[in-house]
């Protein structure tokens, strides 16, 4: 019988190697998978490079991971925030290295590692610092760069509901890059606040097929406020 779920959080990131690329979802608190950072957090794994849409919130979450001195580089569109401060202090002291990425093109280049499209070109960032020593070429008269797919070892999301299979469906805007990041990655664990037996989630509705997900880890009831 084939079944993704796992017994906790602790269970499904224990093989995390040091050096591993880690894809987390969420548009800051919104659908981030706040008890599998945790988790990760006491794992232990070091020298990781994370792709997120921002640089961590506060104290908690993506910003403690940081604060532990785990994340080696850090490819986001949102450094800087009010409440950024625990990446200010590492970045301006020289211990975190930022791969700044215009918001489309991270979801772009997230989604061309989920459908193995290697690289492709665009006009955002032409002319510009974040051009700087990448190819470029003119199409139709307008200037392009050409950026690189990313993929990741891992993928930590967070969804509403999932079968055994793995199959996904999210709630409202907490679905943000979460589909496109279980696409990119080898190993996709997903935070989810129910599991449903087999056949209870309407397929019209599923977002992210079982084929994308390779672990499924379901909120303990504390941690389920914070997933809404």
């Amino acid at each position: 019988m084939i079944s993704k779920l796992y017994e906790g959080a602790a269970q499904a990131l224990a093989d995390v190697p040091d050096g591993a690329t880690v894809m987390i979802g969420g548009f800051g608190p919104a659908g981030q998978p706040l008890a599998l950072i945790e988790a990760l957090l006491a794992q232990g794994a070091r020298d990781l490079v994370v792709v997120n849409n921002n640089a961590g919130n506060g104290d908690t979450g993506l910003a403690a991971l940081l604060a532990a001195g785990r994340v080696r580089k850090i490819i986001c569109s949102f450094p800087r925030q009010a409440d950024s401060h625990v990446f200010d202090g590492l970045y301006r002291s020289g211990r975190i290295e930022l791969e700044l990425v215009p918001q489309g093109n991270l979801a772009e280049r997230i989604r061309a590692g989920g459908a193995g499209i290697g690289a492709f070109y665009t006009p955002t960032g032409a002319g510009t610092q974040l051009a700087q020593g990448k190819e470029t070429r003119m199409i139709d008269g307008r200037e392009h760069v050409l950026e690189y797919a990313l993929k990741a070892d891992y993928a930590l999301i967070q969804a509403r509901a999932a079968d055994r299979w793995g199959n996904l469906v999210y709630r409202k805007t907490a679905r943000n890059f979460g589909p496109i990041m279980a696409a990119a990655s080898r190993i996709c664990v997903a935070l989810v606040d129910e599991v449903v037996e087999l056949g209870g989630l309407d397929p019209e509705v599923v977002v992210t097929p079982g084929l994308y997900v390779q672990r499924v880890v379901r909120a303990r009831p504390a941690a389920k406020e914070a997933m809404r």
